[in-house]
C-alpha cells in the first residue's frame, strides 16, 4: 500500500484545442469555444450552442475500421490516448500487456452512432441496424476499444458517475496502482450532441437556452440559467512512481495524492438544489480527499469547481468551498463557459489545466463570473499570472448526487528530484 500514483502524460482533446499546448494557450487567453451546433441542425431546440471540438478529423488517430465501428465519442479518445501516451513516451502498443490498464469514465456513450442507427431503424426500409450498433453506443465502448487498440490486457473498467466520474477514474486508477498494475489510463472524453442527447439534456431543466455564446454558461453570476454542453474532455496516464523513474519518465506533473466521494442520494432537480442545498455532502467529498493526502485545506492553491450554472447548485457549492476552508476559501477558477460542460470530459479537462497550471506555475483566468451571484463570492482569478501551485484541488459533482474531489500534489518537471526524495 505505499506505491505513489503519478500522472506522466497528458492527451486533451476539447474545444480548447487539439493537445495540451492548444488547450492552456485558449484557457490563459480566456478564447470562449462555444458556438451554434454544427453536427446536427439544432433549429427546432431552445437550446442550439455547445463546445465541439474543431476541425477534428478521426481517420488521422485511428484507421477507418475502427472509425466505422466506433462512435464519435471513441474517437475522441482514440485521439486523446495518443496524445498521452506520447507525451509520456510510452509505446502504442505495450510491451507487457498485463502491466497496462485502462480505467475510463463514461456518462452517455455512444450518441451519435446510436442514433443514426435507431433511425435508419425506423426510417429505412429494411427496418435493420447495423451490427456494430450493440456495441457502439455501450457506455464501456470506449475502455473496450483502447483496450484492444493499445493491447492494454490489464484490470480493465468503466466509471459511471456523469461529471464526478471523471475525477473517479483518476482515483481508481490510483488504487490499481497500490494493487500491483505499474500504468493506467484514466479520464474520459464525451460527445453528448445529437438530437435525442440534445433533448434528454434540455428534458432536466439544467441546460441554458441563451443565445448568446458568450452570456449563456456563467456558473456563480448574477445571470447564470444553466450550463451549456460540450464534448471531448482529457486523457492522463497514471503510473507508479517507481515504474516511472525506472524507465526515465521525463515529466511527472502531479502525484494523485488523494480522493473523496459521497453521495446525495436524490435526484438532480433545477430548481431546489437537490437534498445537498448546504453542500453537507459536498464539504464530505471535499474533507475526504484532503485528509487521504494528508493535506491541511491551508495548503491549497487553487481549486475547480464543478460549476454547473445552475443558482442552488452554484451557492451549495459555494457553502461546501467555506464549510471546508472558511471564509476565506483558496483561489478559484473555471474554465467550462469558454467549452462547455463535457460530462466526465470536463471533469477531466479541468485535470488537465490543473497539472498545466502546476508545470508552469500560473494560475488561469476564471471565465466569470462578471458579477457574483449572492452567497458565490469567493476568491475568483481574475487575471493570469506567475504563481507556484503545489495543490490543487479539482471537484466534480455528477447528476443524481454523486460528489467527488482529487488533491494533486505538484511533482517537478525534473525527474532527478524525486529520484533524490
Amino acid at each position: 500500500m505505499t506505491a505513489r500514483a503519478v500522472i506522466t502524460g497528458i492527451g486533451v482533446v476539447a474545444p480548447s484545442g487539439i493537445g495540451a499546448d492548444a488547450h492552456w494557450k485558449c484557457v490563459l487567453a480566456g478564447q470562449n469555444r462555444i458556438g451554434r451546433i454544427t453536427l446536427f441542425d439544432p433549429d427546432r431546440y431552445p437550446g442550439q450552442l455547445a463546445g465541439e471540438v474543431a476541425d477534428f478529423d478521426a481517420l488521422h488517430h485511428a484507421d477507418n475500421r475502427q472509425v466505422v465501428q466506433t462512435d464519435r465519442w471513441t474517437h475522441l479518445g482514440f485521439a486523446a490516448t495518443r496524445l498521452a501516451l506520447a507525451d509520456a513516451g510510452l509505446p502504442e502498443v505495450a510491451d507487457d500487456p498485463y502491466g497496462y490498464a485502462v480505467t475510463l469514465a463514461s456518462s452517455s456513450g455512444g450518441n451519435l452512432f446510436g442514433q443514426r442507427e435507431l433511425q435508419r431503424l425506423w426510417r429505412g426500409p429494411a427496418r435493420t441496424v447495423g451490427a456494430y450498433q450493440s456495441i457502439a453506443w455501450f457506455y464501456a465502448a470506449s475502455v473496450g476499444q483502447l483496450s484492444i487498440r493499445h493491447q492494454f490486457k490489464g484490470p480493465c473498467g468503466v466509471l459511471a458517475a456523469e461529471t464526478a466520474g471523471g475525477l473517479d477514474s483518476l482515483a481508481h486508477a490510483a488504487r490499481m496502482i497500490r494493487r500491483g498494475t505499474p500504468v493506467v489510463l484514466a479520464g474520459g472524453t464525451e460527445c453528448p450532441l445529437s438530437p435525442y442527447a440534445l433533448t434528454c439534456q434540455l428534458r432536466s431543466g439544467l441546460l441554458s437556452a441563451c443565445p448568446e455564446p458568450d452570456r449563456a454558461y456563467r456558473p456563480f453570476d448574477v445571470a447564470a440559467s444553466g450550463y451549456v454542453p460540450g464534448e471531448g474532455g482529457a486523457i492522463f496516464v497514471v503510473e507508479d512512481l517507481d515504474h516511472a523513474l525506472a524507465r526515465g519518465a521525463d515529466t511527472i506533473y502531479a502525484e494523485v495524492a488523494g480522493w473523496g466521494a459521497s453521495h446525495d442520494a436524490r435526484h438532480t432537480a433545477p430548481h431546489d438544489g437537490g437534498a445537498d442545498v448546504d453542500g453537507t455532502q459536498y464539504a464530505r467529498a471535499i474533507r475526504l480527499a484532503l485528509t487521504r493526502a494528508d493535506i491541511d485545506p491551508a495548503e491549497v492553491d487553487v481549486v475547480f469547481p464543478d460549476a454547473l450554472g445552475v443558482p442552488p447548485y452554484d451557492r451549495s457549492e459555494a457553502i461546501a468551498l467555506r464549510t471546508v476552508f472558511g471564509q476565506r476559501p483558496p483561489p478559484v477558477t473555471t474554465q467550462k463557459p469558454l467549452t462547455g460542460r463535457a460530462h466526465q470530459g470536463g471533469a477531466a479537462l479541468d485535470v488537465a489545466t490543473a497539472l498545466l497550471a502546476m508545470r508552469h506555475g500560473t494560475l488561469p483566468p476564471t471565465a466569470g463570473p462578471d458579477r457574483p451571484a449572492p452567497g458565490c463570492e469567493l476568491d475568483f482569478v481574475r487575471e493570469s499570472g506567475p504563481r507556484r501551485v503545489d495543490v490543487a484541488l479539482v471537484c466534480a459533482r455528477g447528476f443524481d448526487g454523486f460528489n467527488s474531489a482529487v488533491a494533486l500534489r505538484h511533482g517537478p518537471v525534473e525527474v532527478s528530484r524525486w529520484r533524490r526524495a
